[in-house]
Parts: C-alpha cells; sequence; structure tokens
C-alpha cells in the first residue's frame, strides 16, 4: 500500500491500493473506472499495459476522458 503524500495533497493519506494484481500466474491491472484489463504474463508486462493505457487517455479530447 502506497503511504506517502502525493504532489498537491494535504492532510492524511488516502488509503491506496496496488493497481496490479495476479491471477494464478496472470497479471492484471485496475484503473479508477473499475476496468481490469489482461492478462499478461509477468507484472512488468501488466504495468507496461497501463502506461501504454494512460497514454492512450490522455491523448483523448478532454471532454472524452475518463474520470
Amino acid at each position: 500500500m502506497d503511504t506517502q503524500s502525493r504532489s498537491g495533497e494535504a492532510g492524511p493519506v488516502p488509503f491506496r491500493s496496488s493497481r496490479f494484481f495476479c491471477v494464478g500466474s496472470k497479471w492484471y491491472f485496475t484503473t479508477r473506472e473499475g476496468f481490469d484489463s489482461g492478462p499478461f504474463a509477468s507484472r512488468e508486462r501488466a504495468e507496461t499495459g497501463l502506461r501504454r493505457f494512460l497514454h492512450v487517455v490522455r491523448l483523448l479530447p478532454e471532454d472524452q476522458q475518463l474520470h
């Protein structure tokens, strides 16, 4: 669990959990919107998949971005 404050945050650190999880030997990532993506062969590949997902979301026009 991440227990550090993020830039711009004030007050107590809210509960956070990892975006990555493993089922059997396959890895997945989850988004704030509740979307699970996978399976990936390793956590490293799941991390790459999340980075790609976030890159695509940032390219969307602001009115179409996921919140």
